[in-house]
């Protein structure tokens, strides 16, 4: 505390209630394929329904990923999207003679919007909001002169609008006229809806003048009320009009042209080639754990190339998620008598890890939005197990077995292996996903890709590794800058105990022992201004093993004299 020059009474306050806290164990991360939304940008989504509004609904080019990614969502609430991008052929379609790209909301912030009208004039006035094919299905029209009201009945849209545009209040009261227009947004090809020329938005009475306000004082410039609102276009050139855009003040707005009616349908958009490069960046979003809190990586029907990429570079990188990742569709499909030899090829191409999590196979499910049957890998489906096991009970449970481990949606499986088939892929650390009649179809395996024997060639034990490293070193990061004493060692130890307390309650840990004292904590090591704290730990270990002995015994004999020998 501060020295005191002259008499006073001076309140100091000091919190010593910090607790270890609770950290997210159910967000799962995917990048991949997808026709629509941002590019190369991280989009939290909750729902399948949210996915196919953001992303667009899944065709033959993307089913795999987008099916990952929905199976992931039928278990959890929690996922994040990256669509990866190509920047040299990418397009956002436009109502111009050429495309241009724009990734995400930040890009045209930039380039088109800062000032507006930067972009290139050539592109037309109207732009889809997104890269690929999907935005050449958008038609924009506009009604923009309310002072015709012959071009107002027969406009196709007028019953869309509650009565003809006009003048603004806001623009009347600075002496101008003929602001207002409609705009409105559809689905000229069904690409987003299903159904061809179906209204996706409108908004009416937006004002061309670029000052001008709503009663509540929000901004109804056009431009402005597209950008914030709209979930398929931007602005990105006015009207030939010069008066577009300006400011309210004597203004009087025009058409921009001697019609009333701007019909645009969006053109020049292009999809192109994902490449593994451009997984592999899009997967870098994921890369800093500081910026971005993760847990369970998915990896759809990636290359061999990108799998690695994700393991190494993501998971491995980061330690506090895990990769989950399925064999190619050529070992399991079509591929009879070569299965078990082919994964565990696949397999051993990656190194060891215990930040890794192999299945055996593929599923066939119903592709509703296109009335077809696909072969999705089951990547998504492990990863969602591992969310439904902390949802059910502990992120330190296996996710695996008759009681947590049945996968949804599932027509049937690409292999289905037997007991001989099951231990040789154990044995290569690959765990083994069968349909049971009458019982579904099970996770049957629970290891990570940790090759050496350990407790952490487990699910349980590296998800509850991940959770106590995760949440004790929160809470830890409020030591630094604190003196090296015992007062520190002992607020430390009585932070940690607890915790590990509760987790040990709760059946993730046999045995632990918190050591922070002079022992660890020797002069040295505090001249090097560190502070050290060891955390020993038991793991709880999940049954994947049982012996059942039934043993036969003569009438005679009594139990208590054979107990214990077999």
């Amino acid at each position: 505390m501060a020295f005191q020059l002259s008499p006073g009474v001076n309140v100091s306050e000091y919190d010593l209630t910090t607790i270890v806290p609770s950290v997210g164990t159910t967000e799962g991360a995917i990048a991949g394929q997808f026709n629509w939304g941002p590019a190369n940008t991280i989009v939290t989504i909750s729902n399948e329904i949210e996915l196919a509004d953001r992303f667009g609904r899944p065709d033959a080019t993307n089913f795999t990923t987008w099916f990952t990614a929905a199976n992931f969502l039928s278990y959890a609430r929690n996922l994040k999207v990256v669509r990866a991008a190509n920047g040299t052929s990418d397009l956002n379609a436009t109502s111009g003679s050429e495309g241009v790209l724009i990734q995400s909301q930040e890009v045209y912030e930039y380039n088109f919007n800062s000032p507006f009208g930067e972009g290139s004039d050539t592109a037309g006035m109207i732009a889809a909001r997104y890269p690929g094919e999907n935005g050449n299905s958008l038609r924009v029209a506009l009604y923009a002169n309310g002072a015709n009201s012959d071009a107002w009945t027969s406009w196709a849209y007028a019953e869309q609008f509650d009565s003809i545009p006009g003048t603004s209040n806001f623009v009347a009261a600075r002496g101008g006229s003929n602001d207002e227009m409609h705009i409105i947004v559809i689905d000229e090809d069904g690409k987003f809806t299903g159904l061809p020329n179906t209204v996706l938005e409108k908004f009416g009475f937006v004002s061309k003048a670029s000052d001008a306000k709503n009663d509540d004082g929000s901004s109804n410039y056009y431009v402005n009320v597209l950008n914030d609102r709209s979930k398929f276009i931007y602005a990105i050139n006015h009207a030939t009009s010069s008066n577009w855009g300006t400011a309210a003040a004597g203004t009087t707005f025009n058409s921009g042209s001697n019609n009333s009616n701007y019909a645009m349908s969006l053109v020049n958009g292009a999809s192109g080639n994902i490449t593994d490069s451009s997984l592999e960046t899009a997967y870098d979003k994921f890369k800093n754990a500081e910026e971005v809190d993760i847990s369970l990586v998915m990896t759809g029907a990636v290359s061999q190339t990108v799998a690695e990429y994700v393991v190494e570079n993501i998971a491995e990188n980061r330690k506090d998620c895990v990769a989950f990742l399925s064999p190619p569709m050529s070992a399991v499909v079509n591929n009879y008598g070569d299965e078990t030899t082919d994964i565990a090829t696949h397999r051993n191409l990656f190194n060891s890890s215990s930040y890794a999590v192999m299945d055996s196979g593929w599923k066939y499910q119903f592709d509703k939005y296109n009335n077809v049957y696909r072969w999705v890998p089951l990547n998504g489906d492990i990863a969602g197990l591992c969310v439904r096991t902390d949802f059910e009970r502990d992120p330190w449970y296996s996710p695996a077995g008759f009681n947590r481990g049945q996968i949804k949606n599932v027509t049937k499986l690409a292999w289905n292996p037997n007991k001989t088939q099951r231990d040789e892929l154990y044995k290569n650390g690959v765990n083994p996903v069968v349909s049971f009649p009458g019982e579904g179809t099970i996770l049957y395996g629970d290891k990570t890709l940790l090759a050496r024997p350990s407790a952490f060639d487990r699910i349980n034990v590296r998800r509850l590794f991940i959770v106590l490293e995760k949440a004790i070193a929160r809470a830890s990061k409020y030591s630094l800058f604190e003196f090296n004493d015992e007062f520190t060692r002992a607020q430390f130890i009585s932070l940690v105990e607890p915790y590990l307390r509760d987790v040990q309650g709760r059946r993730g840990i046999f045995q632990y022992r918190v050591v922070c004292d002079q022992t660890n904590n020797t002069p040295e090591v505090i001249d090097r201004n560190e502070f050290i704290g060891d955390i020993y730990i038991k793991p709880a270990r999940s049954i994947n093993f049982i012996q059942l002995n039934f043993v036969a015994v003569r009438t005679g004999v009594a139990f208590d004299e054979i107990v214990g020998k077999f």
